[in-house]
């Protein structure tokens, strides 16, 4: 049986990885939360928006997906590459698009169109996706066949800024589920990937279903194939443990994660980069503050807007509005606490919500000064309980109302004696 000394220390344990890890990360802002947009990206946006990627910190960046379907009708990302490629070669450089692999139906390997593209748009470096419990497109032995030709044409062809070998992540894109139902043959092609010396693997929890810790096992079972070559993941929101499936993954040994900077995905949200940067900071990684943060949630604002034609959801953790509006004066996150993560970090401004029920002077005080445009202090402590006094005596009488409303608190202030 475990001590609770025992417990804290492997809790520490934890924590310590959580603080020394410098994790490796593919932005997919461009590409990932556009998927799950009312309106997408043109080509001006993608172009206005690299700079701002570039100089949030990532280095890592996926331009496009090449290996959608009917790819003979051109993409928006493809465009880009083109554009980037033709007038601006340089910002190429740590580019990573998605290819899917070639095939061999007896006259002999012919590479797919997304990997056509990749070389001819001079990207160099890839996440190649396979899949592994819906084998739809191929058998499992000409997968073990085709894996190997297409990395091998890839490493010949792919462009090469100043001889560098081009970087090349298997995607498992339903990692998970092949983790869980095709356990055999998935582990038999992380022996192949080995053999391969590619840069390593990536999988997704592609629907958000998996728990935190089945995540963490298939990270396990990774690393144990895959000693030396870099582990990656990508998890959707789907159950609402995404970001816990994040930092199971990290504790297991997962040495990064790609995905966007705010929080928009393919379904109702993923893990995101600004989330997880936000939550190492939380365990005091000092590698998470190398990036701008102050810039995290005015940007992760500009990504929605021109995805969404609308801001965030309120209520994101992290990058919505009301994260940093506090009801009660415990709640709020202040600078020296463990673990807490004050606004000013993220970009953010610590801001209060009036709720009735518990709402107290120090957050009545701070709305009022959000309100009026008064300096909070100035407003009279005896007011401030007589107005929590007079909203409790609302709801017991029946009147439900809008305190946090601009005009009802101000009426509030009012009747509560304030001037």
């Amino acid at each position: 049986m475990t001590t609770p000394r025992e417990a804290i220390a492997r809790a520490q344990g934890k924590l310590d990885r959580l603080r020394t890890v410098e994790p490796f990360l593919i932005d997919l802002s461009l590409r990932e939360n556009p998927v799950g947009a009312r309106v997408g990206q043109t080509l001006t946006d993608k172009i206005h928006l690299l700079p701002l990627i570039r100089a949030f910190g990532f280095r890592d960046i996926l331009l496009g997906t090449l290996d959608y379907a009917d790819p003979d009708e051109l993409e928006v990302d493809d465009d880009f590459m083109m554009y980037l490629r033709d007038h601006d070669h340089d910002a190429l450089r740590g580019g990573w698009a998605f290819t899917d692999i070639g095939r061999d139906r007896g006259a002999g390997f012919q590479p797919s169109r997304s990997m056509q593209k990749l070389a001819a748009y001079h990207v160099p470096n890839t996440l190649l996706e396979i899949y592994l419990a819906d084998m739809q497109d191929y058998t499992f032995a000409e997968l073990k066949a085709w894996l190997p030709q297409s990395v091998e044409w890839l490493r010949t062809n792919m462009y090469r800024f100043g001889g560098a070998a081009p970087q090349i992540l298997v995607n498992i894109v339903d990692g998970c589920d092949a983790f869980h139902s095709n356990f055999d043959e998935t582990c038999e092609i992380l022996e192949v990937i080995r053999a391969l010396g590619v840069t390593g693997l990536s999988f997704e929890d592609d629907r958000g279903t998996y728990f935190p810790f089945q995540v963490g096992a298939y990270v396990e079972t990774a690393r144990w194939y895959l000693p030396d070559q870099k582990i990656l993941v990508h998890v959707h929101t789907g159950a609402g443990f995404e970001n816990a499936s994040l930092v199971e993954a990290i504790l297991a040994g997962a040495d990064g994660v790609w995905g966007g900077l705010p929080k928009r995905a393919a379904i109702i949200g993923h893990a995101s980069l600004g989330e997880l940067l936000a939550n190492l900071v939380r365990a005091g990684n000092p590698h998470a503050l190398a990036y701008n943060l102050a810039q995290l949630t005015p940007l992760a604002s500009i990504w929605q807007a021109r995805d969404d034609q609308e801001r965030p959801q309120e209520d994101t953790p992290i990058l919505g509005s009301n994260a940093y509006r506090t009801p009660l004066a415990f709640f709020e996150q202040v600078p020296g606490r463990a673990q807490d993560l004050p606004a000013s970090v993220v970009g953010a401004t610590q801001r209060y919500r009036i709720c009735p029920v518990v709402s107290d002077p120090p957050v009545i005080r701070g709305r009022l000064g959000e309100v009026m445009d008064r300096d909070p202090k100035s407003f009279d402590q005896s007011v401030m309980e007589q107005m929590r006094r007079l909203m409790r005596r609302s709801l017991r009488e029946g009147r439900r109302i809008a305190w946090d409303e601009p005009t009802a608190l101000i009426a509030l202030y009012t009747a509560a004696g304030g001037r």
